[in-house]
């Protein structure tokens, strides 16, 4: 494995963990925009109850969550190649 390679290996770990942390901001603010557009109306069963579910919110946060995990693995991985190597 050239030496250059986990150079690659931990710029795609610091990529995956910058759009994780992206996806979490992102699922932060649909999901407050969701429930302020819901606590701004007069029927607020919809609100009480959460019925119907709005899973989008959650599943950015869970993905941002899934993407900041692969790219510590990533970074470590890229560590561990530079430090056999060098």
């Amino acid at each position: 494995m050239p030496l250059q390679d986990w150079f690659i290996l931990m710029g795609m770990g610091g990529l995956f963990i910058l759009l994780g942390i992206a996806t979490i901001i992102w699922g932060k603010r649909e999901e407050k925009s969701y429930y302020d557009f819901l606590s701004s109306r007069t029927d607020l069963r919809e609100f009480l109850e959460h019925e119907p579910l709005c899973p989008q919110p959650v599943a950015l946060k869970i993905g941002g969550w899934i993407a900041i995990a692969i790219g510590l693995i990533m970074l470590a991985m890229g560590g561990v190649i530079f430090l056999i190597l060098v």
